[in-house]
Order: structure tokens, then C-alpha cells, then sequence
């Protein structure tokens, strides 16, 4: 085991390497193996296209280019930026190169316009100890990715996510993955990308089951995408088709896409994207995207596919905490008024909510904020799928984070890979987060890539039924969403 372990893939040969030999957790890990061209030059807005063979052997040890060109010191999980144009990639980690085992392909998140596949958090060494390969992929991102352009094919992000799959179908049995049990999973947009891909007909034959960690859908109406199309090529001078936008830099473009979604800043653009959604994402075109995703997996499309999906309880108050000295004299119902326009909705809303009114605005706000991108979205899919008696099992998250005083965004991301020992884990979860919490989920994490089930009552068995992980031991309830059943 210890010489440099060899894959044979459809472009080529890859190099990789072996690390804790001797131990139980033994993987190998092949990194930056490019799924596409570089998207540059005339490639830059097309469709992926698949890379030029090569005949030596390649090596695979380091992470490849990201689509993330600017890493924050701020960021809640660390995602490396690492400079380069081939930034279309997978990262692959096994077990054994001599298997048959399940697949667990993860799509990171950060907004449609964010994130690297690249971070520690994502090595699957605590999966491929537990008998399922990883695979960790890349896309293009913001307007790069997602962007309406006159003459390019739309969805390029989703076109990305789709092309890495079929990667993963044709090459993943040479690294000792079965191509017939193919679990897609993502946080935060990557949730959202995972119910995206769920929504579309033609992706059914990528992926077998399915886990959505704090999914935020995009969806956005073609007619939006078109409008900011037009705003980014009038703020940069050019023409809104390919070759306009071709003769603009990647970087300028990056500045601008910010400006062309919203001139709001800070807490005001948060509480802008409440009233129109996220600004890049997947949109719907009609085409590959032909309907919102919910109204797809309403009508049974990925009905046969098992879905996990859950969120944690303030994915966002953090945010508006911040703000509390400007928020404490502001009644919550008033602030609530512009999103919640029907006055029983509203009411209702805030009455299901009383404890976390009692913690003051920026709470109720902050709370709002979650259920609003995140929390409504696990009962409204759960309902969806329901007329299709389709498997579905929801969690929710719960375990209060000791250094941000809430069971906040990205929280949870450590305790279903079993990496609470990974790098800057301490600053979001503290220096003692309890591991047994981490066995339970990374617990149901496998259970459901190895067998469709992670170990509790489905809610098309028991509508409501929901895992709760909050540190305490398993429990599950079925009250666990009521709170936002008002804004169903």
C-alpha cells in the first residue's frame, strides 16, 4: 500500500496517494482530476466539454483550480482559493481501488457564487473508513456559471454538475466505486443543487439517492436572469450576449455581478434577497430547468429516489444579531410585514414562534431569515413528495453552537463527515463539540448512501416525522417544523 496508488480513467492515467497506512482509516486520495476543458478562451460561457486525453500518467495530488478566486478570512467554513484556469475538476477518496462500494459525490455550497471543493471539511477519509467512496466536485459559479447570456447555453453551473456525474458513472468502478449506488449531497447551495438535480428529468440516471443539508433553492425566473443580464453588460460597458461579455475580464465581471443583483449592502441586501431570491443560481429556462423544483418533485419527478434533508434552527440569525442595537426598538411583526403580507399568516407565524420572540428582534428577524431560504423548504419538498409516496426522511439541527450562540449555518457540516478534528472547526463549534452527536449523524449519513434509510420513521410513512440532533441522544418528533408551517 505503500507505493503511489495508479488509476486508469477514460482520459488517462492518475497518481495519487495513500494516507494512514495501517490504521482503519487507510484511503487514498486522487485530487484535481480535471471532468472538463478549461473554460477559457472560446470555451469561457459553453457548455463543458470534455478534457483532451493524456497518455501519461498524470499526477493527482494536489487540489486543482477553483472556480473561488478570493478566499475570506471571515468565511464559516475554510475554502481554499487556488489560482488557475482548469478549474473544472473532481477530488476523489477510497477506501480500495479493489470494491464494489456506495458513492457519495458532495457539491459544496456558498451561494451559487461562492465556495471551493477544496476544503478540508470535505475529505472523505471518515466515509471511505465506513465503506463509501467521496467524491468532491466543482462548478462554475455567479455569473460564470448561472448568468442569462444571449448566445451561450444557459444553467452552465448545472451543465457542470451534470458533467461531473457522468464522470463519475464512467470512471468511478476504477477507483473502486459502484456507479450503480450514486448518492448526490450538498450544504447550503450545494443542498440546493442536489434538489435541483433531484427536480430534472434528465439527470435521473446520475444519481440514486439524494441528501439535501441545509438546502437553498435558486430557481430563478428566466425574466430576472435576463434583467440582471442587462444591468452587469450596461455596468460594464458591453453588449448582454457572448461576445460582449467575452471582452470583459473574469474578474471585472466578478466585481460587478454584486452590483447587478441588488444596490443594497450588508443586512439591507440579505433582507433584499428575502423579497426576490437569490441572485445567481440555476434559473429556469424552460429547457434543462423547465419548472420550479418543488412543483417538479411534486409531480413525481425523482419520486424513486430516496431524499434526506433537514436544516439547523438559525442558519442565518447570526447575521442579524449584528444588527441588534438598530433592531431592538422595532416591534418583529412590523419588520416581518413586508415578507409576510396576510396579516392571519403573519399572526399565526409569530404566535408559533413565541419563544424566540421573547429573545428580541434580531432573533425573530434572524429566525425569519432561516425559515424563510431554509427551514420551510424541508416540509414544502417532504409535502411534494408525498403524492408520489416518495422516501423522504427530515432532520433538524439543533445543537447550539458555544462560540456563535446558535445552531448556525455551516454548523452541522463537520458532524456528518465526522470531522470535528479538521482545521477551524474549534472557532464555529468550540474546542469540545461532543463527538457522540457526531456519531449519530455521520451514522445516518452512511446508512442512508449504503442502504436508502438513515434510521427513523420516513415522513410519507409518518407525515412530520423528523430526527432531531441536538446532543442530547436520538429522538425524533413530529412537531419539529410546526414553527413554519405558516409560511407554507
Amino acid at each position: 500500500m505503500t507505493e503511489s496508488p495508479i488509476v486508469s480513467t477514460a482520459s488517462g492515467p492518475v497518481r495519487g496517494f495513500w494516507r494512514d497506512h495501517g490504521t482503519a482509516e487507510a484511503s487514498a486520495a486522487f485530487l484535481g482530476i480535471p471532468f472538463g476543458q478549461p473554460p477559457v478562451g472560446d470555451l469561457r460561457f459553453a457548455a463543458p466539454v470534455p478534457p483532451a486525453p493524456w497518455p501519461e500518467v498524470r499526477d493527482a495530488t494536489e487540489y486543482g483550480a477553483t472556480a473561488l478566486r478570493t478566499t475570506g478570512t471571515d468565511t464559516l467554513i475554510p475554502e481554499p482559493a487556488i489560482a488557475g484556469d482548469s478549474t473544472l475538476n473532481v477530488n476523489v477518496f477510497t477506501p480500495s481501488l479493489n470494491a464494489s462500494l456506495p458513492v457519495l459525490v458532495w457539491i459544496h455550497g456558498g451561494g451559487y457564487t461562492e465556495g471551493s471543493p477544496a476544503s478540508p471539511w470535505y475529505d472523505g477519509s471518515r466515509f471511505n473508513r465506513d465503506g463509501v467512496v467521496t467524491v468532491s466536485i466543482s462548478y462554475r459559479l455567479g455569473f460564470d456559471g448561472f448568468g442569462f447570456i444571449e448566445g451561450a447555453p444557459h444553467n452552465r453551473g448545472v451543465l457542470d454538475w451534470i458533467a461531473a456525474l457522468e464522470w463519475v458513472q464512467q470512471n468511478i468502478a476504477a477507483f473502486g466505486g459502484d456507479p450503480a449506488r450514486v448518492t448526490i449531497g450538498g450544504q447550503s447551495a450545494g443542498g440546493g443543487a442536489v434538489l435541483t438535480l433531484l427536480g430534472m428529468p434528465t439527470a435521473q440516471h446520475l444519481f440514486h439517492q439524494a441528501i439535501s443539508i441545509s438546502g437553498a433553492l435558486a430557481d430563478v425566473p428566466f425574466d430576472e436572469a435576463r434583467a440582471r443580464s442587462t444591468r452587469l453588460a450596461a455596468l460594464a460597458g458591453v453588449t448582454a450576449d457572448v461576445d460582449g461579455f467575452r471582452s470583459v475580464d473574469e474578474a471585472t465581471l466578478r466585481g460587478l455581478q454584486s452590483k447587478a443583483a441588488s444596490a443594497k449592502r450588508g443586512f439591507a441586501a440579505l433582507t433584499d434577497q428575502l423579497a426576490n431570491g437569490l441572485p445567481w443560481g440555476p434559473m429556469i429556462d424552460g429547457d434543462l430547468i423547465a419548472q420550479p423544483t418543488v412543483d417538479a418533485l411534486r409531480a413525481g419527478v425523482g419520486a424513486d429516489r430516496p431524499l434526506l434533508l433537514g436544516a439547523a434552527d438559525d442558519e442565518f440569525t447570526m447575521v442579524a444579531e449584528r444588527e441588534r442595537a438598530r433592531l431592538r426598538p422595532i416591534p418583529a411583526a412590523l419588520l416581518l410585514h413586508p415578507f409576510i403580507k396576510n396579516r392571519d399568516a403573519r399572526r399565526a407565524y409569530l404566535e408559533a414562534n413565541r419563544p424566540q420572540r421573547a429573545l428580541g428582534t434580531a432573533a425573530m428577524v434572524g429566525r425569519y431569515i432561516s425559515d424563510h431560504i431554509f427551514r420551510v423548504l424541508v416540509p414544502r419538498v417532504a409535502e411534494a413528495r408525498l403524492s408520489a409516496d416518495a422516501a423522504t426522511w427530515a432532520y433538524r439541527f439543533s445543537w447550539v453552537s458555544p462560540t456563535k450562540g446558535w445552531a448556525c449555518h455551516c454548523l452541522d457540516v463537520p458532524f456528518w463527515f465526522d470531522g470535528l478534528d479538521r482545521v477551524r472547526v474549534d472557532a464555529l463549534a468550540g474546542p469540545h463539540p461532543p463527538q457522540s452527536l457526531a456519531d449519530e449523524m455521520h451514522t445516518a449519513a452512511v446508512a442512508l448512501v449504503a442502504d436508502g434509510d438513515p434510521g427513523w420513521a420516513s415522513w410519507h410513512s409518518q407525515p412530520g416525522t423528523t430526527r432531531v440532533f441536538d446532543g442530547s441522544g436520538p429522538h425524533v418528533t413530529d412537531t419539529a417544523y410546526d414553527s413554519v408551517l405558516a409560511l407554507l
